[in-house]
């Protein structure tokens, strides 16, 4: 069963955003979205400086089933990468809340992540994208 934690925002492209104390975001893959792509192989990150738009290409992340891309839930600029995830793409799958994140970054509004989906909403919306 795919965990939903209660304190994120989630995308319907299956992106989890978490406010921090300095108003930028975390922002990695759901849970329910590692899972479904099975054992992750690799990962390409943004640039740090980059801009993003809401929705944008922001990486991609390649498993041993598919590869797909990792959007950026909101507009704004990229402040930091986790390269940990270059030689240990599997931590995606392993702790894609906590290690696994993929970037940070300064969103231009943050009323636009606290608009996402909270974990009950995106619980239910994957419950039915499965059905």
């Amino acid at each position: 069963m795919a965990e939903f934690p209660g304190d994120l925002y989630f995308a319907e492209s299956h992106e989890w955003a978490r406010i921090e104390d300095d108003g930028t975001i975390t922002v990695g893959i759901s849970d329910h979205a590692q899972d479904s792509l099975g054992d992750v192989v690799f990962v390409e990150l943004p640039e740090v400086d980059a801009t993003v738009e809401a929705g944008g290409e922001a990486g991609v992340v390649e498993s041993v089933k598919a590869a797909s891309d990792i959007y950026a839930p909101v507009s704004g600029t990229i402040t930091a990468v986790n390269t940990a995830l270059e030689d240990a793409p599997e931590t995606v799958n392993e702790s894609p809340y906590d290690n696994g994140w993929f970037f940070k970054m300064k969103p231009d509004n943050l009323d636009d992540v606290k608009a996402m989906m909270n974990a009950e909403a995106y619980e239910s919306f994957c419950e039915n994208e499965d059905h």
